[in-house]
């Protein structure tokens, strides 16, 4: 079974309840061009990784090909969130999963968005409804927030210290969050004289 990866918050509990679940040899695909900029991407990819070999879990990264993301969601900046970029990410992303499982000869996919209490489910069930037919592929839908499962989530990532981000990583989104906020998205920002600044972005990631 391939596993679509989207943040280790959200894949290190739906990992570990699908592990729970089968047998099956699972793989881990991170692909996620929707994060911005490439270094936040980079971070998430890594704690998701450490995540995915505490648990056994096969890790592959996949392509951060932000161009075809951006062409994808073109003309739906404005959208809200659950809105139709929403729909038009996942449909890019698993997508993508679907087509790689299929070069390794995988029948199976699903995605650790359904663990996210900020995704709706009914959005990705629609689009999980698309890429079966489309191509000829099981797509498994599980419910993990159910029965208290988002506080499990919450506290199984405090436990392993998991990196919390505080954006999807859509720079349209975080647009809008700042926007609401009356902030401005410095995290898209970065110094003209390379000097690595604390708390930012690229100094998380050489701490981590």
């Amino acid at each position: 079974m391939v596993v679509h990866l989207c943040c280790s918050v959200d894949a290190g509990y739906f990992l570990k309840r699908l592990k729970e679940l089968t047998d099956e040899k699972i793989i881990g695909y991170f692909y996620d061009p929707n994060i911005h900029p490439y270094l936040e991407f980079k971070l998430r990819s890594l704690d998701t990784q450490m995540i995915c070999e505490r648990l056994g879990v096969e890790y592959i990264e996949g392509e951060y090909d932000y161009i075809s993301w951006l062409n994808a969601v073109r003309g739906n900046e404005n959208e809200p969130e659950k809105g139709k970029r929403c729909s038009i990410c996942f449909d890019h992303s698993l997508e993508a999963t679907a087509k790689f499982a299929k070069s390794i000869n995988e029948k199976v996919i699903t995605t650790s968005l359904l663990m996210s209490p900020m995704k709706s489910q009914e959005q990705l069930k629609e689009v999980a409804e698309k890429i079966k037919k489309k191509y000829q592929i099981d797509f498994l839908i599980v419910d993990f927030r159910k029965r208290g499962g988002t506080q499990a989530q919450q506290l199984y990532a405090k436990e392993n210290q998991l990196y919390r981000q505080d954006y999807c990583g859509c720079m349209f989104a975080l647009n809008q969050q700042r926007t609401q906020q009356n902030k401005i998205s410095d995290e898209l920002f970065s110094p003209i004289s390379n000097q690595i600044q604390p708390e930012s972005i690229e100094y998380r990631l050489q701490m981590y």
